[in-house]
C-alpha cells in the first residue's frame, strides 16, 4: 500500500512539472539567438558526487524556458531543483559556458535534503 501511495505522489509531481513546462514560454521566444544548449548535471552531498554526471541536450526548437530537475534521492519529498533563473540569465547574456549550483529544497524524513545540483552549461548562438 505504501509503495502505491509513493508512486502516486511521484506521478502527481511529474504531472505538475509537465504542466508547468507546457504552460511556460518557449525558449526560442525568450532567447531567439540560442541554437544549442547542453547541460551537464551532477548531484552531490557534502561535495561528494552521488552518481555519474548526467548530460541533458536541450532541443531548443521546442524546449520550454523552464528548467526543473527532480531530486535524485528517492526518499526526498517536496524537493528538486529549479535552475531556470540561472540558465535563463546566462542565455540572455549570451554566455557560451556557465556554471551554477542549487540546493534541494526538500526533506528526507525529518531532516532537510542535503543534495546539491551542480550544473555546467554550454550554449551556442547565431
Amino acid at each position: 500500500m505504501y509503495s502505491r501511495r509513493k508512486h502516486n505522489v511521484a506521478a502527481a509531481r511529474f504531472q505538475d512539472r509537465r504542466k508547468r513546462e507546457d504552460e511556460a514560454p518557449r525558449l526560442t521566444t525568450e532567447v531567439p539567438d540560442v541554437t544549442s544548449l547542453k547541460l551537464t548535471m551532477e548531484e552531490r552531498s557534502a561535495d561528494v558526487p552521488l552518481e555519474p554526471a548526467h548530460i541533458r541536450r536541450v532541443i531548443v526548437e521546442r524546449a520550454p524556458a523552464l528548467f526543473l530537475v527532480p531530486c535524485g534521492d528517492a526518499r526526498c519529498t517536496d524537493g528538486g531543483h529549479d535552475i531556470t533563473r540561472a540558465v535563463m540569465r546566462a542565455l540572455r547574456n549570451h554566455e557560451t559556458t556557465f556554471e551554477d549550483s542549487d540546493a534541494c529544497s526538500g526533506s528526507t524524513g525529518t531532516s532537510p535534503c542535503t543534495r546539491v545540483l551542480h550544473v555546467t552549461g554550454v550554449a551556442e548562438y547565431r
